[in-house]
């Protein structure tokens, strides 16, 4: 919602090898699972012998080759995090900053003593409420501390002018993950929804309030938020940007919501002077001011008090984490929790992610990669170049503006050129719920402080360490984090350009490129507006193929009765299937597939596929499948991986598929966009 950003689905973005493998045997060829037709199940025949000798660990809802990539990645910031103690660095540096925060989240004998009394002063405030003004000075105070409630907003670069910043408010104000728990009648979101409300019974009795009461209140609550559920848009719709844009002046949006003072709520969050605001979702705000007039005060101060435990449920007491994780299981299918030192290590990446990525770069990103994958990059580039040029569907006119935006994205590669200074954070050694409350406020005075001033296009959205990459519209830019590149027990130069072409070319940077020409993406211009620069002939044109997408998308049934939202998803279908056509351009150029000689007794085409497929090497459970087929725009990594490969001529060329087997598609249902 924040942002129109593209990114991989984050447990799942890279193929890396484990650790435990050695390089006298091929990973690829010992993943393989040859009781498989290639043609019938690619992902099964790829990844199902790796998949049948690694089961998922009770503390994780999937588990894959991304899994293992984070693995080594939180080894390597604990390291960092326990050099910063034993150093004791000078105070107001990074490492001390990095030092106390661990300590802080790592001491669990006194948070566990302390329960949910650091909580203390914000119940209080809490029950001082009296009013819908008071209602609307906390709902301040809790957004600068980070404590999600009644609606969400942000400051971002407006959609229509990539120059400016702007204040955009969207839907929000529910604890359930979104709309459609609060309505869908299938088993598993019935069971979601049965836990969230158990969970709201167990939070007020954790206040002190007998089982009668804590039921009441929890319904309260409860209530409020499908009303605020109701009136919030699905997946789908949130896909449009058009729809979604609607400037105004603070004057005419505080008439749609005169029950909020908005110039008080603005001032309180710290803008002063503000002409217009960019809003998402119009007919939320309608309803959450009606709501406001409608229900009683203690029905308000029952819904802060349950967004107020359940913000700060990871940062209390294990009691109290335990009610949160016995919820929250519902949605994961974990049995079991993660370790404390995971998870203090995921809030240090929240709040000091590019403080943690300067002491992580230099001692484990090597620059011969970072120069292997920046050529990478021009080698795609080109390939689009090619391709673009040679469209038949598209006009010459849409065609030199597509180039010209191509050539205008901009390429971020491992860490950012210029780091964000951290100095004015506090962070104590002994409060964890300060510690996070107080850097929250930070980054709000830092996302506030944009307004009225130059856009910064040389910031970073992702820290250097993340094992993630996204593509981002109002910049014209993709970012490749250092953490994609990490190897657990191999080294970059020891992987052949097949494997490379078909993981880092295909299915990371050939993705984030296209996500520049996908379904929002080709919306925006080469200097990052929302802009119409096609010929509408065209756009009937692109419309017309991405439908072949969607409906091949529709027809996956990963779990159940449930199947892959294929217009919710179709930006990351369109940006899968033309990663695999760029990496494939690409790779046609190099020496090793003009060689063409067998690689551990594959060709390099056979390969580059089983590359691909290896980025997507993951296993979920259903409860995780579940909830990523109703919140995510990313389909399951399975259907990543049989999807777009049918599409592709190479493929059938590649491992002999016919017309008898499984997953071929003649040539009228194939997919042809770019």
């Amino acid at each position: 919602m924040k942002k129109i950003v593209a990114t991989f689905f984050a447990s799942t973005l890279l193929l890396f090898i484990s650790c435990k493998q050695n390089n006298s045997k091929d990973f690829l060829s010992s993943n393989i699972d040859s009781t498989v037709k290639p043609g019938d199940n690619f992902f099964e025949y790829a990844n199902g012998n790796w998949i049948k000798n690694n089961p998922i660990p009770a503390d994780e809802s999937s588990w894959g080759i991304g899994n293992l990539v984070q693995q080594e990645i939180y080894l390597r910031l604990k390291n960092i995090n326990e050099k910063a103690i034993a150093e004791k660095s000078a105070n107001g540096t990074i490492a001390q900053k990095i030092a106390d925060f661990w300590k802080s989240g790592m001491d669990s004998m006194a948070l566990n003593k302390n329960g949910i009394a650091p909580l203390n002063s914000d119940l209080a405030q809490i029950d001082a409420i009296n009013s819908i003004k008071d209602i609307v000075n906390l709902t301040a105070l809790f957004h600068k501390k980070g404590i999600g409630c009644l609606f969400a907003d942000y400051v971002a670069q407006d959609d229509k002018n990539s120059n400016s910043m702007a204040y955009q408010l969207v839907q929000g104000g529910l604890c359930m993950p979104n709309r459609d728990y609060y309505f869908n009648t299938d088993s598993k979101t019935v069971a979601v929804r049965n836990a969230y409300q158990k969970y709201l019974v167990q939070t007020f009795k954790q206040l002190g309030y007998d089982s009668a009461i804590a039921a009441q209140k929890a319904n309260s609550v409860f209530l409020v938020e499908t009303k605020l559920a109701k009136a919030s848009r699905k997946l789908v719709d949130l896909r449009d940007p058009y729809s979604n844009y609607h400037k105004m002046s603070v004057n005419a949006f505080s008439k749609l919501s005169s029950n909020i003072n908005w110039l008080n709520y603005l001032q309180a969050i710290g803008i002063n002077k503000i002409d217009s605001l960019i809003v998402g979702q119009p007919e939320f705000y309608a309803t959450l001011n009606n709501e406001l007039a409608s229900n009683s005060i203690d029905n308000w101060k029952n819904y802060f008090k349950a967004h107020l435990i359940l913000s700060n449920a990871g940062l209390l007491d294990d009691a109290t984490y335990h009610n949160y994780f016995e919820y929250r299981k519902t949605l994961s299918g974990t049995t079991k929790a993660r370790p404390r030192w995971k998870r203090v290590l995921d809030n240090e990446e929240n709040i000091l992610g590019e403080a943690l990525g300067q002491l992580f770069v230099k001692e484990y990103f090597n620059e011969k990669a970072k120069q292997r994958y920046t050529n990478l990059v021009e080698a795609i580039r080109d390939a689009y170049k090619e391709r673009i040029k040679k469209l038949a569907w598209m006009s010459d006119s849409t065609k030199q503006k597509a180039v010209d935006k191509l050539a205008k994205i901009t390429k971020k590669v491992g860490y950012p050129d210029k780091w964000k200074d951290f100095s004015a954070m506090q962070i104590s050694n002994t409060d964890y719920v300060y510690n996070m409350q107080h850097a929250n406020e930070w980054w709000h005075n830092y996302m506030i402080n944009k307004l009225g001033k130059p856009v910064d296009r040389t910031e970073w959205d992702m820290s250097p360490q993340t094992y993630n990459a996204y593509y981002n519209p109002s910049n014209n830019e993709i970012v490749l984090p250092a953490g994609m590149f990490t190897v657990p027990g191999m080294r970059d130069e020891d992987l052949d350009d097949a494997f490379v072409y078909g993981y880092a070319a295909a299915s990371t940077i050939g993705h984030e490129i296209t996500h520049g020409f996908d379904d929002q993406g080709r919306q925006y211009d080469a200097t990052g507006n929302l802009k119409s620069w096609w010929l509408a002939k065209d756009s009937i044109q692109f419309t017309q193929r991405t439908r072949k997408i969607i409906q091949q998308f529709n027809e996956f049934n990963p779990v159940d009765t449930l199947h892959v939202n294929g217009a919710a998803t179709q930006g990351e279908n369109i940006a899968d299937l033309g990663g695999l056509l760029l990496g494939l351009d690409a790779f046609k150029k190099t020496e090793l597939y003009k060689n063409n000689q067998l690689i551990h007794g594959q060709t390099p085409l056979q390969r580059y596929f089983l590359g691909y497929a290896y980025s997507w090497m993951i296993q979920d459970r259903k409860e995780r499948l579940s909830a990523q087929l109703m919140l995510d725009v990313h389909a399951p990594a399975k259907e990543r991986v049989n999807g777009p490969v049918v599409n592709i001529p190479e493929f059938y060329q590649a491992f002999g598929i016919q017309p008898t087997d499984k997953m071929y598609r003649p040539d009228s249902l194939r997919v042809n966009i770019w």
